[in-house]
């Protein structure tokens, strides 16, 4: 049978979760002992001594039948009632059975009242005030007779000991139980953050801790971060070191084509400027998202700077709207990079840039609009992979980058735990780029 319905209705968290397989089987176990004890004994005692109870009774009102008065019939029955241990008094005419009153734990007085209706029928009334006391109130010939008797003797004393024990214990070793489950969860939930840390661009402290398994695990995951940290550098260095290196003859060609005539050195010009722009490039794609350390950024003032140092170059670009205030874990720099770079699309390819923010707070969403041709939806995963050119599908005459923006935009996103989203912008038409970073 699926159980994929009760997955809804299931605690997502370990916590949650744990508490739940260590609760859930303590209730049970005690719901099941307590409708057992209640059905199976307690009922079932309860039915006997209230029926010999009621056998008492009716011997003491068969005593008194045969009375003419009142005081006959207590002079009668007074040798029983020392056998019995009961109290008896005949109502006076303006009287009334004191009842109503009962304790809000005694659950067995349901069934007493109920037993003691059904074994006598001259039964009006019962009060059951307290765990030493019962007062019946019968009907008789000589009027209403109010009969006190030990409570004892028609159910157990205080039959909901058992219960409160049973619960007392209860909460007691399962909130022993949960604070030891706690300290075994805390090395989990601490290996989990460093993850989530590290996923979104930061490296905190972390020691493993805990069980075997979980120190395991917790190194599993240095060595991991410590690989991934050694091939960013070394991706970095290697990138950053070609495209130094290349700088050199670059230069030496620049020289060289200073002093060849203009009308020969012009398209050698146009060539060499491409290496520029590529070797450019390759330097702002190998230092990717790693420059600079996060810190807590507000993320509407560093839009509007982007936005306005864009207008200074004579782009058109504007910031359209900021929904949601506060701060976020950023980097500046990095972040800056990626804006820039969706700005210099949006105006490469079309005539006008919008930008809009977004902040929730789980989320911090930066849009980037244009009125260009856009990109099909077929080939968006494309765009984003490094040195992939969209030709065809955008506009040849505003110039064409070497395939490394959006590629350098999605880096950024990843480092910060977010992702990069490409669709088309229902206001302006065109091209639509969301970085959403989970705060």
């Amino acid at each position: 049978m699926s159980s994929a319905w009760l997955k809804p209705y299931m605690p997502r968290s370990l916590y949650a979760r744990a508490a739940l397989i260590l609760v859930l089987p303590v209730i049970v176990l005690l719901l099941v002992v307590g409708i057992a004890f209640l059905q199976k004994h307690l009922e079932d005692v309860t039915e006997q001594m209230t029926r010999t109870a009621s056998r008492e009774v009716m011997l003491v009102l068969a005593t008194m039948q045969d009375a003419e008065t009142q005081q006959q019939a207590m002079a009668e029955i007074r040798p029983d009632l020392s056998a019995l241990e009961m109290k008896v008094r005949f109502l006076g005419i303006n009287e009334r059975p004191e009842v109503g009153y009962r304790r809000w734990y005694d659950f067995i007085a349901p069934q007493v009242d109920s037993d003691l209706h059904a074994f006598l029928p001259n039964l009006v009334a019962i009060a059951l005030p307290s765990g030493d006391e019962a007062r019946l109130y019968l009907n008789t010939d000589l009027g209403l007779l109010q009969l006190t008797m030990d409570r004892r003797r028609l159910s157990p004393a205080a039959p909901h000991q058992l219960i409160v024990t049973m619960v007392f214990f209860a909460v007691i070793m399962t909130s022993i139980s949960f604070l030891y489950m706690r300290n075994q969860l805390r090395p989990i939930t601490r290996l989990a953050d460093a993850a989530q840390a590290f996923g979104r661009g930061r490296v905190v402290p972390y020691a493993p801790g805990g069980a075997i398994e979980v120190r395991a695990a917790g190194n599993a995951f240095l060595d991991m971060r410590a690989r991934i940290e050694r091939q960013m550098e070394q991706r970095t260095m290697m990138l950053s070191g070609v495209s130094h290196d290349l700088r050199t003859p670059l230069t030496r060609l620049k020289l060289g084509l200073s002093m060849l005539p203009e009308d020969e050195s012009t398209p050698l010009q146009k060539d060499v400027d491409e290496m520029q722009l590529l070797l450019d490039a390759f330097l702002d794609f190998s230092r990717g998202a790693a420059e600079g350390a996060p810190e807590q950024v507000d993320p509407s003032e560093l839009l509007k700077q982007i936005v306005n140092d864009a207008q200074r170059a004579g782009h058109t670009a504007e910031l359209v709207a900021t929904e949601g205030s506060g701060a976020a874990m950023l980097r500046p720099t990095s972040i800056r990079r990626a804006v820039e770079n969706l700005i210099g699309n949006a105006v490469r390819y079309g005539n006008r840039a919008e930008v809009s923010l977004s902040l929730t707070p789980k989320t911090l969403r930066i849009r980037v609009e244009d009125d260009g041709p856009g990109i099909p939806l077929e080939q968006r995963t494309e765009a984003v992979k490094p040195f992939s050119r969209l030709d065809p599908a955008r506009n040849q005459n505003q110039g064409s980058g070497v395939g490394l923006g959006l590629a350098i935009v999605a880096d950024i996103a990843r480092a910060h735990g977010g992702v990069l989203r490409l669709g088309k912008s229902e206001r302006l038409g065109g091209l639509s780029a969301d970085i959403i970073i989970g705060r």
